[in-house]
């Protein structure tokens, strides 16, 4: 948190930063002193409070437990009272007022949201863990991303960084980083591909009670794809007419955003003119990664890492990473948070930029 004055957040001054900043004093007057009675839940790396600021803004405010020395560090949000989209998308009885008009309008109000990170906002940022449960809906159902724990800065002219560190969610991980630590903006494509098949499905990444053949929900899509059944995908709780061709083509992007080859997978602003243009041509899809998105983890008490070029890399795990160009890497408010555990290496990540 940097300096504010009057309550109010402003540029922390004598820095470069774009962020907004709040003082200390300022979020725990606006949330009870972090009181229980205004505590929201607990999100993978700590509490999240509802608070008020002076000027009526209700905004949700996470303490991120991962800090150990220093000031602590927190991350203050917009609060949206319809919750997170897997509230909506994995209830049984809520899922349903999802019609295919709305959905198709979260999925587009997500690309767009990921065109804005990779490609125009001041600093370029790989969000890292694109899921359901990190998709904020407004009072019209309106996906805002959120939860930039794990999100880090890279530099406009790298192409990937490596690292031993590996942070995420089983089930959203692509293959190259669950497995080798390979980093791009094509990492959150991956994620956002597999996100997409659950909003057409209204079901999660991965559900061991469905039969064998069902229970992972890319492999089915592909399956039943290749079979020229792609409609069978969508959600049975939406009972009104949808558009076929918009849901073919979301299907489509999914896989294509999933394809095991880093290189076949578009970028989000080809993404974003694909659902936004009926006339753009979607190539046809590559087989999709599967490996690496249930795993066996192993774990390391430090990390390695060589550079090919000068490098350096800040966030508060103190993670050592690997560039392909020269690079300066910042975790957002130096707030990225990694796990003790990774995955092993086990193959060459040459594979995937085939």
């Amino acid at each position: 948190m940097g300096p504010a004055r009057d309550g109010h957040p402003e540029e922390e001054e004598g820095s470069d930063s774009w962020g907004l900043f709040f003082k200390l004093q300022t979020l725990e007057i606006a949330t009870n002193f972090f009181s229980d009675s205004n505590k929201l839940g607990h999100g993978g790396f700590g509490p999240v409070y509802l608070g008020l600021l002076p000027n009526g803004e209700q905004i949700a405010v996470k303490k991120l437990s991962c800090c150990i020395e220093g000031p602590e560090k927190m991350l203050v949000y917009e609060y949206l009272s319809n919750k997170s989209l897997d509230y909506f998308l994995f209830d049984e009885e809520k899922r349903a007022t999802l019609d295919w008009k709305k959905r198709f309008e979260i999925i587009n109000g997500i690309g767009r949201g990921l065109l804005y990170l990779h490609e125009e906002s001041p600093e370029r940022i790989i969000h890292i863990d694109i899921k359901a449960g990190n998709i904020l809906l407004d009072e019209q159902l309106k996906p805002k991303i959120s939860d930039f724990g794990l999100a880090r800065l890279f530099p406009w002219d790298d192409t990937h960084v490596s690292t031993f560190r590996i942070s995420g969610t089983h089930g959203y991980m692509a293959p190259e980083y669950a497995l080798h630590g390979y980093l791009s903006a094509k990492t959150d494509v991956f994620s956002f591909g597999i996100l997409v098949l659950e909003i057409v499905s209204g079901r999660k990444n991965h559900d061991d009670s469905l039969e064998e053949e069902k229970s992972d929900l890319l492999s089915y899509t592909w399956n039943i794809w290749q079979e020229q059944k792609a409609p069978e995908l969508v959600d049975p709780s939406i009972e009104t007419r949808f558009n076929n061709e918009e849901v073919v083509k979301c299907i489509q992007l999914g896989l294509l955003c999933c394809q095991a080859s880093i290189a076949d997978r578009p970028e989000m602003n080809a993404v974003h003119l694909m659902l936004e243009s009926e006339s753009f041509t979607i190539p046809k899809p590559g087989k999709p990664g599967y490996q690496g998105r249930v795993g066996r983890w192993a774990t390391y008490s430090s990390t390695t890492a060589t550079s090919n070029t000068k490098s350096s890399e800040h966030s508060i795990a103190s993670t050592t990473a690997t560039s392909n160009t020269k690079s300066s890497e910042h975790s957002i408010d130096s707030t990225t948070a990694m796990t003790n555990a990774t995955y092993s290496l086990t193959s060459s990540v040459d594979d995937y930029l085939r």
